[in-house]
């Protein structure tokens, strides 16, 4: 089995070496290691690892966790692309085919972002209702009727708790959503991650930038 291991860590030398050996004394395989944060001594690090079939995630938990200073943020099964797509070779591949630019974000970002599914939604002006422009291919089939968070001035974590509605099946498997305007209010990139881990705030920021410099080609 392979897991996605987001980590909460010292950054200081030898701890990632640690964490790599406590690991392995359980069986685990790092297959790769992504920086998602690093600032304030600490770093967040999102960790793929393969386990025999036969060993429960929780030993991933709690081998991290016996290295000091380490907490594990979340585990959750993993089966996205190990080559993940780098954000230039996406912005690439839209500057070749601009007309397609959106379908290409929407299709990209998940595996920029170790997410599910991601989808393009648009106000249309009638109110709050909306209509979908692009999605990946394991985006919810439901389609929401109306945003009231639409326009949206800013890239934000969605809590439908908070206010931020969407329809229920976004929210299945007790999914992280996060958004950002893609070249305008009314136009937003949505991103789901199932089972977490929540999205933090440099993932926001790549987010936003990534939609932004996207919609510059688009026009």
């Amino acid at each position: 089995m392979t897991y996605l291991l987001r980590v909460v860590l010292p950054d200081r030398p030898g701890t990632l070496g640690a964490l790599a050996s406590a690991l392995g004394a359980e069986g685990a395989d790092i297959l790769s290691v992504d920086v998602v944060e690093r600032g304030a001594g600490s770093a967040v690090d999102d960790l793929v690892v393969e386990m025999p079939s036969s060993r429960p995630p929780d030993v991933l938990i709690t081998a991290a966790e016996a290295v000091r200073g380490v907490v594990v943020e979340s585990v959750r099964p993993f089966a996205g692309a190990l080559d993940t797509t780098r954000e230039l070779e996406l912005v690439e591949a839209v500057a070749a085919h601009p007309e397609q630019g959106v379908t290409l974000l929407a299709e990209g970002v998940p595996g920029l972002f170790r997410s599910a599914w991601a989808l393009v939604t648009e106000a249309t002006g009638e109110g709050a209702r909306v209509r979908r422009v692009a999605s990946s291919a394991a985006a919810p089939e439901t389609e929401a009727a109306e945003l009231r968070w639409l326009p949206l001035d800013k890239a934000t974590v969605l809590d439908p708790a908070g206010g931020h509605a969407v329809p229920e099946a976004w929210t299945d498997l007790d999914t992280e959503l996060a958004a950002a305007p893609v070249g305008r209010p009314e136009r937003a990139l949505v991103v789901g991650r199932p089972g977490g881990p929540a999205f933090r705030p440099s993932e926001l920021a790549r987010l936003s930038h990534l939609a932004g410099i996207v919609a510059t080609i688009v026009g």
